[in-house]
Parts: structure tokens; C-alpha cells; sequence
């Protein structure tokens, strides 16, 4: 297993800004599938989404202008 993630890892490290853009387009796309399909599911968790939504915001924020800009 731990092979099989270094391989992806290394070929993530590849990526080009269009293979990131298509990885983001099929991760929006699913979201909104996923929110079609189960609307009513997700609205009673919508407080704890905003949260996790918030925290890995800001924690990504971090990482990106703080912790790798030096």
C-alpha cells in the first residue's frame, strides 16, 4: 500500500495547472451530483459542512501564503 501511494504521490508531483484544473471540474462536478442526489441528507448536516468547509479553507490558506511561500 504504502508503494502504491509513494507512485501516486510522485505522479501527482507531474500534475500541469490544466491536470489540476480537470481535478478540480470532475471533484466540483461530483459535489453537485452528490448534493442532487441527496439535497435533503445533506441540509441536516449543514452546520457541521460549513465547519469542515471553514477549517480546511483556512488551513489550506495556511499552508499555501504562509507555510510554503518562504
Amino acid at each position: 500500500m504504502r508503494a502504491f501511494i509513494n507512485k501516486v504521490l510522485g505522479a501527482a508531483g507531474k500534475y500541469t495547472v490544466w491536470d489540476f484544473t480537470f481535478l478540480k471540474i470532475t471533484l466540483l462536478s461530483l459535489g453537485i451530483i452528490l448534493g442532487a442526489y441527496y439535497g435533503d441528507f445533506f441540509l441536516r448536516y449543514i452546520f457541521f459542512l460549513w465547519v469542515v468547509f471553514i477549517v480546511s479553507y483556512l488551513w489550506i490558506m495556511y499552508r499555501t501564503f504562509v507555510k510554503h511561500m518562504n
